[in-house]
């Protein structure tokens, strides 16, 4: 993830390494420490044999929000939060929405599940969530939201090239506030005894239909 952070343009505060390497040697910030400092410094209990600090990049503006977008409404799990920004990332949508009640989008677990995402596709603050997405149709865009109670994602129109794809809670699901902007509610048909999905798979797998086609996963 360190390499991913410097192919991304970004320059550390500070470099810890374990040993002289390589990429040690490009950084004038770049410390060599035992490994007892890296164990204390970073918050995994087997740190690699490098670590680094970097300002946390500037958020996206509303009113600069690419095509095609993810958003979080109060999904509060650092894994899934990363998962679904990695997910965003290689299904090819250009930026995320964090409403309110989302995990810390910065927090080393976020950052660590989304393996570098989180430093190519932008994160847009958007609280409160339903205003944004008010703002955001009101652009051309079109919102589609996961809820259990919707119809089959497969059923869903085409969306066109702006869009918005709302993943709710883990133990709410999307806020009535947001339900009231979609302009599509969706679930993913359940073919065994399972009542429902992980918000990150559900997620991947609505934004890789939206992607392939505009026009659901048939």
């Amino acid at each position: 993830m360190l390499r991913e952070a410097l192919s991304s343009g970004l320059a550390p505060r500070a470099l810890l390494s374990e040993t002289e390497t390589e990429l040690a040697a490009r950084f004038p910030e770049a410390h060599i420490v035992p490994r007892s400092i890296l164990e204390a410094v970073c918050d995994t209990r087997t740190p690699q044999s490098m670590c680094a600090a970097f300002e946390i990049p500037a958020f996206a503006p509303l009113a600069h929000a690419p095509d095609r977008l993810a958003a979080l409404d109060g999904v509060q799990d650092p894994g899934n939060v990363g998962t679904i920004w990695r997910t965003a990332d290689a299904a090819g949508l250009q930026g995320l929405l964090l409403g309110e009640g989302c995990a810390d989008a910065f927090s080393p677990k976020v950052q660590r599940a989304a393996m570098g995402s989180g430093f190519r596709l932008p994160a847009i603050p958007a609280e409160p969530l339903a205003e944004a997405l008010r703002e955001l149709r009101a652009r051309g865009y079109r919102v589609i939201a996961s809820a259990l109670d919707g119809e089959d994602f497969r059923l869903m129109p085409d969306v066109g090239e702006k869009f918005v794809l709302v993943i709710g809670s883990e133990a709410r699901g999307v806020s009535d506030e947001v339900r009231a902007e979609a302009d599509f509610l969706g679930k993913l048909p359940m073919r065994g005894r399972a009542e429902s999905l992980n918000a990150a798979v559900a997620a991947g797998i609505m934004m890789y239909a939206l992607m392939d086609g505009r026009e659901g996963c048939r």
